[in-house]
């Protein structure tokens, strides 16, 4: 998808398909002077009710010569527009232009530019709804899904002209960021391996002019990690541990830390999980995609920010040397553990990379993990779950989510929930029972992260979309991580 901001009201471009935004009263809303419009025949077409009533219904209409095409979408009170309504106009409009053939496309936002979001905002948003509507999933296939090469001509009058353009740029960055994310999850887990991983820090970095290493296991376990070598130990797959550093902001700054949960593969180890499905344990490393995902955004966009991105990765696979219920490991900050439940492996590995962030003195901390199942059942597939050690944070994460459509909502991190942790053997059971398991699963890492302001996102739910045609990576939430991030750039 290529972009142009054009500094003129009126479509006179010579295009395939030109988008026109309808009112709910049929009206034509996309600007002044739109020339090469067949107007009578969108009104007559109107009258037929050829477009649904609901904000985001879309239909393409042929004009009258046949040489080009009209996408009409519905939208409801333009000067009440928020958005998250714009979001769904955008997305519904790019869903539908996602499954026809056509070389360039244009519409004029000027009527947009007047509403309650900022011009930026909207730019930022449409190039973002391109660019996902027509990502295609090619992972290892034979004969690959041609990305359509399109031109899209957006029209803004020119006292917009430099919003416009900052919103391109940020949008056409966080869409690639997100997309990167996708790619990562929906590789095969043979393909997409802890070096694999590996190989794409390294490359973010050489692009990017940001600094990586690439721990193997014995410079993990000269760091004393032995709550995330325990999980590694049934693979064959060398586990890793990557260290990505952008430090583009002031020396005294400090950085903002993302920790990304990295299992390529996750069969549940001893405690194996049932076959239904388990495919789908390739996304269990959607927390280290999200992390790449964003530091891609980062070092495109420049940002004068110091941040860091720490991803453990490896396998969760059974083997006769695999770790067993009832064992009772040392993690790097030197609390035992005693591991009920093998299939609890994502905290086993994040508590190390928690505690290797305290080397920063970070100014936060945000961990990013598939975590648990029972966000699922709290809160589905619509928002990410956000736990913290400081309300401040959540509200930061859960504001970006706002304003990025990608939500997340507050759970509690109650002491109370605590001592259902407790264990005879160690210092604390990496699980906590049936009751409230995402939430003894951030009160476990809670333990980790108590030097530094924190927050963990369990994204189980919103990470991909389960089963059917539909299956793969949303790409989320490097949209939310994103806002977040350009949000702290403003208030420097």
């Amino acid at each position: 998808m290529k972009f142009d901001i054009t500094s003129t009201e009126k479509i006179t471009h010579s295009s395939d398909i030109i988008i026109l935004a309808i009112d709910d009263k049929n009206n034509l809303i996309n600007g002044n002077g739109i020339n090469e419009v067949d107007e009578s025949l969108v009104k007559k077409s109107l009258k037929k009710d050829v477009l649904g009533n609901s904000e985001g219904d879309t239909n393409i209409l042929n004009d009258s010569t046949g040489s080009r095409q009209y996408l009409l979408v519905r939208v409801s009170d333009l000067k009440s527009v928020n958005i998250k309504r714009l979001g769904k106009i955008f997305n519904k409009t790019f869903t539908h232009l996602s499954k026809l053939s056509f070389k360039t496309v244009q519409m004029c936002l000027c009527k947009f530019a007047g509403t309650e979001v900022a011009v930026e905002e909207v730019v930022k948003l449409y190039v973002r709804a391109s660019l996902h509507n027509f990502y295609k999933i090619n992972a290892v296939k034979s004969k690959k899904a041609t990305q359509a090469v399109v031109k899209n001509i957006i029209h803004l009058n020119s006292k917009y002209l430099k919003e416009a353009k900052q919103g391109l740029k940020l949008g056409q960055a966080i869409g690639e960021g997100s997309n990167l994310t996708k790619d990562l999850g929906n590789l095969p887990p043979n393909y997409c391996t802890p070096t694999y991983l590996g190989s794409v820090a390294k490359k973010i970095a050489k692009d990017n002019k940001m600094k990586v290493k690439v721990l193997g296991k014995a410079e993990i376990n000269k760091l004393k990690m032995g709550s995330f070598l325990s999980v590694a130990r049934g693979s064959r797959e060398e586990p890793k541990f990557i260290v990505l550093e952008h430090m583009k902001g002031n020396k005294s700054q400090k950085p903002i830390v993302l920790v990304g949960k990295g299992i390529t593969f996750d069969a549940g180890g001893i405690s194996l999980k049932p076959g239904l499905n388990m495919d789908e344990m390739k996304w269990d490393m959607g927390g280290a995609a999200t992390v790449l995902g964003v530091m891609h955004t980062v070092g495109k966009l420049n940002l004068p920010l110091n941040i860091v991105a720490l991803v453990p990765s490896c396998e969760n696979l059974p083997d006769g040397l695999a770790v067993k219920p009832g064992d009772v490991v040392t993690s790097m900050s030197g609390q035992t553990i005693e591991i009920l439940n093998t299939d609890a492996e994502g905290r086993l590995i994040l508590c190390d990379a928690l505690t290797y962030a305290e080397r920063y003195k970070p100014d936060a901390v945000i961990d990013v993990a598939t975590l648990t199942g029972a966000c699922v059942i709290a809160l589905g597939h619509e928002a990410s779950a956000v736990y913290s050690n400081i309300d401040s944070l959540a509200s930061e994460l859960i504001n970006a989510g706002e304003k990025a459509n990608d939500r997340a909502w507050h759970m509690p991190l109650w002491d109370e929930y605590q001592p259902l942790l407790d264990s005879n053997f160690a210092d604390m059971a990496n699980i906590g029972g049936r009751a409230a398991g995402s939430i003894t699963a951030a009160c476990f890492l809670s333990r980790f992260a108590t030097k530094y302001n924190w927050a963990h996102l369990d994204i189980a739910g919103t990470a991909w979309i389960s089963g059917g045609k539909a299956k793969g990576s949303t790409g989320r939430p490097v949209n939310l991580l994103s806002e977040f991030l350009l949000s702290r750039l403003k208030s420097k």
